[in-house]
């Protein structure tokens, strides 16, 4: 049944993101990549979209990521990708207002693939919001909850997260650390949606809504959930004590999800 808070819309599909006006915080970064982007990439580019906090009007300045989905129509040269990463560092130091910008890239052809309906097809239509170009979104239908769309848009979430382990070990720059702890932590907990119920028919969108399904489902992994939530919004936990928490409960995960363990 569709309730207020369920992540539904009255159909039972999963909602959409409000097309409300943005920020006013952020107006001004958004203008900066709608003018430089396409500009830097030209025919290459399709269109751009902007997901999270940001797109959801939740964000706080100086504190939530600047999250972009680039949509190209083929493979862009080398040193155009040099000059794209250039891009990306200049508009983080000139608009503190985010605390990091992140490009995630993909291409035309894919965004509209059949095949890639539950991925592709599901992050345009409901998760991302239009900002420059071809609205590729308006030909994709809606989705309804299943957790063969939580296992598309999460991907191989244990590989994923072994990766953030080796690159915490390896990282000596504090707060480089403490950025990876933020960035596996928050991924872990949107992970978890991949071990869905069949006799689930909601949908959590925000972090928090996240943690609390977790909290509800999985109260003897209470402890470590709540660690996560907390590293999630301001990671403090020392290197040793949040890779053995983390190789841990990927441990876990991994039995719970019937995959081989990390």
């Amino acid at each position: 049944m569709y309730t207020a808070d369920s992540g539904l819309d009255a159909a039972g599909f999963i909602r959409q993101v409000p097309e409300l006006p943005f920020q006013i915080e952020y107006q001004a970064v958004l203008a900066a990549v709608r003018s430089q982007l396409p500009s830097l990439l030209g025919t290459h580019l399709v269109a751009l979209y902007v997901y999270g906090s940001v797109a959801e009007g939740r964000a706080r300045p100086g504190q939530s990521d600047l999250d972009l989905t680039l949509i190209l129509n083929d493979a862009c040269p080398g040193t155009q990708l040099i000059q794209l990463e250039h891009l990306r560092r200049t508009l983080e130091r000139g608009h503190p207002e985010v605390s990091k910008i992140d490009f995630d890239l993909g291409h035309r052809a894919e965004a509209l693939a059949s095949a890639n309906r539950l991925g592709w097809g599901f992050w345009l239509k409901h998760h991302c919001r239009w900002l420059w170009g071809e609205d590729l979104a308006r030909r994709l239908a809606p989705s309804k909850p299943s957790a063969a769309i939580a296992r598309a848009v999460n991907g191989a979430v244990v590989p994923v997260l072994e990766g953030h382990l080796r690159a915490l070990a390896a990282c000596t720059r504090p707060a480089e650390r403490l950025r990876l702890q933020r960035e596996a932590a928050r991924r872990l907990l949107r992970a978890l949606l991949v071990l869905r119920r069949p006799d689930e028919i909601d949908w959590p969108w925000t972090l928090e809504e996240h943690r609390a399904r977790a909290l509800r489902l999985y109260p003897e992994q209470g402890a470590v959930i709540e660690f996560f939530y907390t590293e999630a919004l301001r990671p403090q936990a020392g290197a040793v004590t949040f890779n053995q928490r983390l190789a841990t409960f990927l441990g876990w995960f991994a039995r719970q999800a019937g995959s081989p363990e990390p």
